[in-house]
């Protein structure tokens, strides 16, 4: 299915992000293994893919750096000659009522979750306009469409995701680029494994088929959208979330 492609996947060396890579792997994606912190977490996504048989190296940046971005790209562009799939997957949250947030929390999860997909955005442009195709797809969430108390900071970052995604969606469709979002609800993750009990049965109770997500479930949709089969899809948020946004 995407056999012959070089799939871009950043913050993918743990949860979906890695989830991700494997998946595009599995359907024959050369895979860049984008990470900021864990080197050696991205390597073990890498000897996973290998040791199927498939292609994947993993490279350092933070995707807050506007420049080390740039570089990050033109570098793995004059290695492979064409970068198809650009998957915005890198994140964090600081949680915390808006009374609390501080200033600097806020910076931090805008800087990476916004500014980052908008820096890979920026620097990947002009090869897709080269190209005419490609496809975008940028990690939202459902908290950047219905809001959820203690995230005002994260909430804010998902939406403005979303903003970024049909603004560009629009820009490149003329190009045979597509530009999507994935809003993933409730995912069994490091990051909601360490939620309480009672958070957790909180957020079990507003999820209409009443379980949880996997990695899995993200990983599928986002490769459907890097596929042939969605060529026909662009500037949409496809919410991944057992009903919980309807």
């Amino acid at each position: 299915m995407l056999s012959g492609k070089v799939a871009l996947v950043t913050g993918a060396s743990r949860g979906i992000g890695r989830e991700v890579a494997l998946t595009l792997a599995e359907y024959g994606a050369k895979v860049i293994v984008n990470y900021n912190g864990s080197k050696e977490r991205a390597e073990q996504v890498v000897e996973e893919i290998t040791a199927k048989g498939g292609l994947a190296e993993a490279v350092q940046c933070s995707v807050a750096d506007f420049d080390a971005c740039g570089e990050m790209i033109q570098n793995m562009l004059g290695k492979y000659g064409h970068i198809d799939i650009l998957v915005n997957n890198a994140g964090i949250t600081k949680d915390n009522l808006a009374l609390k947030i501080s200033e600097a929390d806020f910076d931090e999860v805008l800087d990476i979750n916004l500014k980052g997909t908008f820096c890979t955005i920026k620097h990947m442009y002009r090869a897709f306009l080269k190209q005419k195709s490609g496809r975008i797809i940028n990690m939202a969430s459902v908290s950047g469409l219905l809001g959820n108390g203690g995230q005002a900071n994260y909430a804010a970052s998902k939406a403005g995701v979303v903003g970024l995604t049909k603004s560009v969606a629009r820009e490149l469709a003329s190009r045979g680029v597509t530009v999507n979002a994935v809003a993933p609800g409730y995912i069994i993750t490091d990051m909601t494994q360490s939620m309480t009990d009672a958070a957790k049965e909180a957020v079990l109770s507003k999820i209409p088929l009443k379980r949880a997500g996997s990695p899995k479930d993200i990983a599928e949709t986002v490769a459907f959208l890097a596929s042939d089969k969605a060529s026909y899809i662009t500037g949409q948020v496809i919410s991944v979330d057992g009903g919980m946004y309807m």
